[in-house]
């Protein structure tokens, strides 16, 4: 596997530093129920602060990412492609490889103790959940909230992982000295689609559990209602169910995101359809014809709908351009080549 390709940027873009070498590698598989057909790669990184691309239309500029790979499994996911850098596989390797930055905490500390970090907002879960399955057993993100509070530092994190109640503790302290956001990603709420497309998460009821109870504890949680997946979860009934359950869950806001099939997640979500729901393929291929996102139209009338749910339940979109909101990415115009960018889920 090419570890040596995962490098980082320097301060004038050159990306000639491996982030870490071939002979840092440890290769774990764990024999228990839980861990059952996942090997964990073990590597000491070289950094942990990642600029994100100049290109990309965020609204933050620095992510922590202390995993590669997601035990999610969630079919969609946009990350899939990452793994192919490292020669893995970007459909079941990239749900059961999953890369470990074990010296993840040590290394952040160090970085933000360091006089050139000027203390921006960072952002965590933006590529894989930070609260998967391997957190459980590698309880890397106490050490790097802890690190985060220590140097009273703003932070967000998205998550589809009930695990982040662990960390109830060190989230308030951290958002007693800084800004904290949290966000929950529940795309739909039908238990159904949940166990095909999602099969490693926690249920959505379950994740709405985790918004309520950071809500009673004085800790506000948005919902990014991601993805609305076309002809599965976008009928207006369907929308309505979902975001009443995440109004009744105490949720401060709710942003919808539309699917989009970036390279590497496109082939493994089109391969799920064929075989969960073949009489979609033809109308998939349509609908997303001119890239990895589906048409303007329907993007707004998605945002229209569920804005409109959100008022009449008590709700709103996300504050766009705040620091703790993680905003959704617009569909790129169809004669402009699509840029490198960060995505959400």
């Amino acid at each position: 596997m090419r570890w040596e390709n995962l490098t980082e940027s320097d301060e004038h873009g050159r990306a000639d530093a491996a982030l870490f070498g071939a002979d840092a590698v440890t290769s774990r598989t764990i024999d228990t129920p839980e861990f059952a057909g996942i090997t964990f790669h073990e590597i000491r990184a070289r950094s942990i602060i990642n600029r994100v691309p100049a290109v990309s239309r965020m609204s933050f500029q620095w992510t922590v990412n202390p995993y590669r790979g997601c035990s999610h499994a969630c079919v969609y996911c946009f990350a899939r492609k990452t793994h192919s850098y490292l020669d893995l596989d970007t459909g079941l390797g990239f749900d059961s490889q999953i890369v470990v930055k074990t010296n993840a905490p040590e290394l952040l500390r160090r970085q933000l103790g360091s006089r050139r970090w000027q203390g921006e907002h960072i952002a965590m879960g933006t590529n894989v959940d930070c609260y998967q399955r391997a957190e459980g057993r590698y309880r890397l993100m106490p050490g790097i909230i802890g690190a985060l509070t220590e140097h009273a530092n703003p932070f967000s994190i998205l998550t589809k992982g009930t695990l982040i109640l662990r960390d109830l503790d060190l989230l308030k302290r951290a958002h007693a000295v800084t800004d904290v956001g949290i966000s929950v990603s529940v795309g739909f709420t039908d238990p159904d689609l949940w166990r095909t497309v999602e099969p490693g998460t926690p249920a959505p009821d379950r994740r709405l559990d985790v918004v309520r109870t950071l809500s009673e504890h004085g800790i506000g949680c948005g919902v990014l209602m991601a993805p609305v997946i076309p002809f599965l979860s976008d009928e207006p009934a369907q929308l309505r169910a979902t975001v009443r359950a995440i109004a009744a869950a105490g949720a401060t806001s709710v942003t919808p995101l539309v699917l989009h099939l970036r390279p590497g997640a496109r082939e493994w979500f089109m391969s799920w359809l064929a075989q969960h729901h073949p009489y979609l393929v033809r109308r998939y291929e349509r609908l997303y014809a001119h890239g990895s996102y589906a048409p303007k139209w329907y993007q707004r009338r998605i945002t229209r709908q569920v804005h409109e749910l959100a008022r009449e339940y008590g709700i709103g979109p996300a504050d766009t351009g705040m620091p703790r909101r993680i905003t959704p990415v617009p569909e790129p115009e169809p004669d402009v080549q699509e840029p490198t960018q960060l995505t959400l889920i």
